[in-house]
């Protein structure tokens, strides 16, 4: 078994042992442990899944991360995700923001490490093992005085609900080519070496998870897009896109997954007036 494989099947545990149990019935990956998330979520269903370089703390094996069967989109396409607020950080109370581009998700933040393209799979579904799982002892992120990190980064849709929009017609090498250069001023931007961690030009107001963001749709012409905050910003993009007829665009919501190690999500306040206008008439639609 190699970090590269990828393995797919049925997650089963009739046998008291989870596995998975492939297309051609045999089982497999009965020997390694798998996250408890996924059993709850997904046992009798299809899934992928594959190892991660991380390892486990307790066992010392590399993780497995698993996420649901899906079929591809075979078109080029973008998606928009307002995630909702984590109640138990108050940077985290007006939510975040992200961008897919045809399965390169964009993520932006005030952390530099945080700022990177992820696959859907570990943005969505890691497993809260590990780094990714938050301190046994506080519940929240802690780096121990040994240096063992747990930075509470597990998989998105277990930590949130997500509220996505999903849409075709864009120029996704144009909005690639843009959401890449922000990331290279970033990475080349010198720290504070008093915040080592922290990125020094990020501005809740100018250079955000939502503003790097919303400049990349409008560099694509879509001026009329604004916004600061996610939750606004997300309803007026939705707004834009789903009135241009130029565009084929769909909502979706992904519920949250929820297990032990996350509180239930909460949505953030619409707080520019015209937005709770354009998000009441989105909803009789």
């Amino acid at each position: 078994m190699t970090e590269q494989s990828l393995y797919k099947g049925i997650l089963d545990n009739s046998s008291g042992s989870p596995r998975i149990i492939s297309n051609d019935g045999h089982a497999i990956l009965q020997d390694v442990p798998i996250w408890d998330g996924y059993l709850k979520h997904w046992l009798g269903k299809p899934v992928n899944a594959r190892f991660l370089p991380q390892k486990d703390y307790e066992n010392d094996h590399p993780i497995l991360i698993m996420w649901p069967d899906s079929k591809p989109i075979y078109r080029s396409f973008v998606e928009f995700y307002y995630n909702e607020r984590l109640v138990k950080y108050p940077a985290s109370f007006f939510g975040h923001n992200a961008v897919n581009i045809n399965g390169k998700i964009f993520n932006f933040s005030h952390l530099y490490n945080e700022n990177e393209i992820m696959r859907p799979d570990e943005y969505f579904y890691r497993p809260a093992l590990g780094e990714f799982a938050p301190s046994p002892d506080t519940g929240m992120f802690e780096i121990k005085e040994d240096g063992t990190a747990y930075f509470d980064k597990f998989g998105r849709n277990f930590m949130r609900t997500i509220h996505g929009i999903r849409i075709f017609g864009l120029d996704t090498d144009k909005l690639s080519e843009y959401l890449n250069h922000q990331l290279e001023v970033i990475h080349s931007t010198p720290p504070n070496p008093e915040k080592p961690e922290k990125y020094p030009d990020f501005n809740f107001f100018m250079r955000s998870c939502a503003t790097i963001i919303r400049d990349g749709f409008r560099s694509l012409g879509f001026k009329k897009i604004s916004g600061i905050l996610p939750h606004d910003l997300f309803v007026n993009i939705v707004s834009v896109f789903m009135n241009e007829p130029s565009l084929e665009a769909a909502l979706f919501t992904m519920p949250q997954l929820n297990v032990p190690e996350a509180l239930p999500s909460t949505m953030t306040p619409l707080l520019n007036p015209r937005n709770r206008i354009r998000n009441y008439r989105l909803k009789k639609r």
